[in-house]
C-alpha cells in the first residue's frame, strides 16, 4: 500500500472544495472549527453532496479492530474523509493525520480543508491499496 500522486479532477472532491470555499468566503478566517464544520454542513447541503457528520469509524490493528475509533469530521460521498482544521499555519502533522486516517479506515480518498488562513488551504490525498510498494 502507498501514496500515489493523483492529479485526476475527480468531481466528488472539486464539489467538496467548493462548498469550502464558499464557506472560506463567507466566514474568513478566525473561528473555531466546529463553525467551519457546521457551515460546511449547510453548504454541502445546498448543492445535494451527500454526507455523515462526525462518523465514528474504526481502526484496524493487525486484523483486529482497535477500541480506540477515529471520528471523521465528514464523509461524503460514503467514500471521501474530510477533515477540517482552523489552524494560522499546517505542518506535515495534520498530513500525516489524514494518510494515516486512510490506512486504517480503507478508504482511499482524503481531503484536508484548513480555514484558518486567509485563503482555504486544500490537500487532496489518494492512498491505494493496489499498488504494492516494492
Amino acid at each position: 500500500m502507498m501514496m500515489k500522486d493523483f492529479t485526476e479532477r475527480d468531481p466528488r472532491t472539486h464539489a467538496i472544495i467548493g462548498a469550502a470555499m464558499e464557506v472560506h468566503k463567507q466566514l474568513g478566517c478566525g473561528f473555531l472549527e466546529p463553525v467551519y464544520q457546521e457551515a460546511l454542513a449547510l453548504e454541502l447541503t445546498s448543492p445535494g453532496i451527500p454526507f455523515r457528520r462526525e462518523v465514528r469509524l474504526p481502526v484496524r490493528y493487525k486484523d483486529q479492530v482497535l477500541v480506540t475509533a477515529y471520528c471523521a469530521d465528514f464523509i461524503c460521498f460514503d467514500s471521501v474523509v474530510v477533515e477540517l482544521k482552523a489552524l494560522a499555519r499546517m505542518s506535515g502533522t495534520e498530513e500525516a493525520q489524514v494518510i494515516n486516517y486512510l490506512k486504517a479506515t480503507g478508504f482511499e480518498v482524503g481531503l484536508l480543508l484548513n480555514f484558518g488562513t486567509r485563503s482555504l488551504e486544500h490537500r487532496r490525498f489518494v492512498f491505494s491499496k493496489s499498488v504494492k510498494s516494492a
